[in-house]
């Protein structure tokens, strides 16, 4: 592999350093990268540049010094206004400038959960995390302290914690249809074994089916409200109804869904309520926050079991997610992201007709999906990355809307979509895709790294 891509300027770009910081991270860093996510097997080994020292708006600059427009995943969803968004690090400058932590509480905790529970007139109460995964399993943990009882049932991906993994623990397929497949429940107890059952999405009677199994032991319902697919009519209500007969909790996790669609939760513009919803990833806009909402009545039961950290009460946090609900209020930013979302979608849409590639897009307009629907979908998908790296662009099957997005951002972007998708598709007709690719293919889902 040369370790080189060409830039929209038509230059070739050294990748040396990126590429030589990704062995050095191979060596030193079990599975080279903290998520699985960002790991370059998951776009195209050596080429994808991995590494970055500067992000500033919708721009991201490598190891090497070479600029890219990202219209991928936008820090996986954690940037919806932009990288280094000037007025969230003002408030997290000036939450430094006064002292981050100390032997006292910060009251911005205090203000932030007014500040949800006036989004959300359903919810009580607060507590926060730092990531989303570790903010679900307090979730779990509420809603099992509150009912006494154990079982979760669930739908879609909800993290990397062992209430989740359990349920492959019968065997290691359970989770496939969750989003990511392949994942591996070592380390994770046996006694757990049956704890976490799987339902599908718009599927009310699997839901019933594990009810009416687990009735005596149901502790939770937990579930994204939407994200792939739009919910059914009457498919939310219907969990709701569940969950009121059965006495479980329901948590709504809106860690990818929340601030999308609307200031505060995906729910709120769908018309349904849990008893717990979960957020991080836009939330902090990069800074690390999550944030646990849910009815005092269930909340309470937090002080039923010990959930505590240091960390949980720094003041970076509270500082970064109170500045974004402003911004991201104020402009509106929620409209600015399905626009953007549905031209990408209607662009892809077009493109893909007009040089015949078998396709599907879906998801939510700012969180957008494409599908290479051929035999081989992830040397497509390589192709594709590294056809667009070559235009200077970071781009994946998957885009994030964010703020920074500008229209210009998007002319560019599907300019050079149509010509890379006519690229992609002679190849693939002429049974030339793999042999274009510089890099490795994709991989799909969880998998050791060799």
């Amino acid at each position: 592999m040369s370790g080189k891509v060409s830039t929209d300027e038509g230059r070739v770009a050294d990748l040396t350093v990126s590429l030589e910081v990704q062995e050095r991270a191979r060596r030193l860093i079990p599975g080279m990268t903290q998520l699985l996510s960002k790991r370059p097997d998951q776009f195209s080994a050596g080429i994808w540049p991995g590494y970055f020292q500067d992000a500033k708006g919708a721009e991201v600059w490598d190891l090497d010094g070479n600029r890219y427009l990202d219209m991928s995943i936008s820090a996986i969803g954690a940037t919806v206004l932009g990288y280094a968004d000037p007025d969230v690090d003002s408030a997290v400058i000036e939450a430094i400038r006064r002292g981050v932590s100390s032997s006292l509480n910060c009251q911005e905790e205090v203000v932030l959960a007014e500040r949800l529970v006036d989004l959300h007139a359903w919810a009580d109460m607060v507590r926060y995390a730092r990531t989303g995964a570790e903010a679900m399993a307090i979730a779990v943990r509420i809603a099992r302290a509150r009912t006494g009882r154990c079982t979760v049932a669930f739908c879609g991906y909800h993290g990397w914690q062992d209430w989740y993994l359990a349920a492959n623990l019968a065997g290691n397929d359970a989770l496939d249809g969750q989003l990511l497949p392949g994942l591996d429940p070592n380390g994770v107890p046996p006694g757990l074994i049956g704890t976490a059952l799987p339902f599908e999405f718009n599927r009310l009677d699997k839901l019933e089916t594990i009810i009416e199994a687990n009735r005596a032991d149901l502790a939770a319902i937990v579930m994204e409200p939407i994200r792939d697919h739009e919910p059914d009519p009457g498919f939310l209500d219907g969990v709701r109804a569940l969950a009121d007969d059965v006495g479980a909790v329901l948590i709504f996790d809106e860690i990818s869904s929340g601030l999308r669609l609307v200031t505060g939760g995906a729910h709120l513009v769908l018309g349904v309520n849990p008893d717990v919803a979960v957020f991080s990833k836009a939330l902090g806009n990069g800074y690390a926050m999550a944030a646990v909402i849910g009815r005092a009545d269930v909340m309470e039961a937090a002080q039923k079991s010990f959930i505590s950290s240091t960390n949980w009460t720094e003041r970076i946090g509270p500082s970064a997610a109170l500045a974004v609900l402003e911004k991201h209020e104020r402009l509106d930013v929620a409209t600015r992201l399905n626009q953007l979302g549905t031209r990408i979608q209607d662009g892809w849409t077009a493109a893909g007709e007009r040089h015949e590639l078998p396709m599907s897009v879906s998801g939510i307009p700012p969180l957008s999906k494409l599908i290479f629907r051929v035999e081989e979908p992830l040397v497509l998908k390589s192709l594709y990355i590294q056809l667009m790296l070559e235009r200077g662009f970071l781009a994946s099957t998957l885009y994030y809307a964010m703020f920074a997005h500008t229209d210009e951002h998007v002319d560019q972007y599907l300019k050079a979509v149509d010509e890379v998708f006519e690229e992609i598709s002679e190849a693939y007709r002429s049974g030339r895709a793999s042999a274009a690719l510089r890099g490795r293919p994709a991989v799909a889902g969880f998998g050791r790294l060799a």
